[in-house]
């Protein structure tokens, strides 16, 4: 990825930085062009803004190209709690620097996980990859190209309360701590009224998205605790706070995942480990653009946007973000 030339204003998917204007309070702190050059020192903004809490969005580093960028998403955040690092290039990647840490993927050969592994992998993360198939799990640890000392990929059954726990012990005995658990899995059943819906698609639901998340959580709970940088996430869907007639087996599996996902945030108070939610209509894949190059996904989230938000909340500029949800689509 190159990057910007001094006249370039950083575009994030067709969203120019300079036509999503600061909120009036803060124009006379930030200079859209000085932003754009990276001459500007983001901590400033942050500690001199009058405006608590922020409603315009949360505020992501781009990483690779060096631009601050702000993204329409939404965010509980404060200011002094979003991204607030210098903009000079040589200090731009810290912000989602996660050397060292190592992180466990439930659901890695899915739409999304592929996508998270390489964000994370290129963040300096160690991976811990686990698939319902070996084979799920190995194509995206060859995806990767990363060396065997920084990736370790496992067919797991989450379904079994035994697995999950012989799981969490295999990577500590491997790589003596870990440091985060993703949980991606996912999938979907829908589109008959509740008044008729087969309650085997709940029960299905429940098992994919609510039990997989209850056990691997209880497995991972000590180890997570006891790290410095402990982390959960769980990507979620906005029908949890919304459902409607046709979709009420997967509403209500989300909103008890969510809820189950808060408890556990409380139960990491006093700890340095975080737990917190990820909120998307629906994903873009990297299948679905291949799939249909052309069509417009207004209500999508890109996999690569979802990424980037996992690492910043696995970095240590989110250390005091726990128990929220993060929105992530429009």
């Amino acid at each position: 990825m190159h990057l910007p030339s001094p006249n370039f204003v950083p575009m994030v998917r067709g969203l120019y930085l300079d036509s999503q204007q600061p909120p009036s309070e803060l124009r006379d702190h930030i200079d859209i062009g000085a932003v754009a050059h990276r001459d500007v020192d983001i901590r400033t903004i942050a500690e001199s803004s009058p405006m608590s809490p922020c409603s315009l969005g949360l505020s992501f580093l781009d990483a690779m190209q060096g631009t601050y960028v702000r993204r329409r998403y939404k965010s509980r955040l404060e200011w002094n709690e979003c991204v607030t690092l210098s903009g000079r290039g040589d200090s731009v990647a810290s912000v989602t620097d996660l050397d060292g840490q190592v992180i466990a993927i439930a659901g890695a050969g899915g739409g999304l996980g592929p996508v998270v592994a390489k964000r994370l992998a290129d963040a300096g993360a160690t991976l811990a990859l686990a698939d319902r198939t070996q084979e799920h799990a190995d194509a995206v640890k060859d995806s990767l190209g990363l060396p065997e000392e920084r990736v370790d990929a496992r067919a797991v059954d989450l379904l079994d309360e035994s697995t999950a726990n012989d799981w969490v012990a295999a990577l500590t005995d491997r790589f003596g701590r870990v440091d985060g658990l993703l949980h991606l899995i996912g999938g979907y059943r829908g589109g008959e009224p509740i008044q008729s819906f087969d309650l085997a698609d709940y029960e299905f639901l429940h098992n994919l998205l609510v039990r997989t998340l209850q056990l691997t959580t209880r497995a991972f709970h000590s180890v997570l605790t006891a790290s410095e940088h402990g982390r959960f996430l769980f990507v979620s869907a906005a029908a949890a706070q919304n459902p409607e007639d046709t979709n009420a087996a997967y509403a209500s599996a989300k909103a008890a995942a969510e809820a189950w996902t808060l408890a556990l945030a409380d139960s990491f108070a006093g700890t340095g480990a975080t737990a917190n939610i990820i909120v998307v209509n629906a994903i873009e894949t990297p299948r679905i653009r291949e799939e249909n190059p052309d069509a417009e996904r207004p209500s999508f989230t890109p996999a690569e946007d979802i990424a980037e938000a996992i690492a910043f909340l696995c970095s240590d500029a989110a250390s005091r973000m726990n128990g929220q949800r993060l929105t992530l689509h429009p």
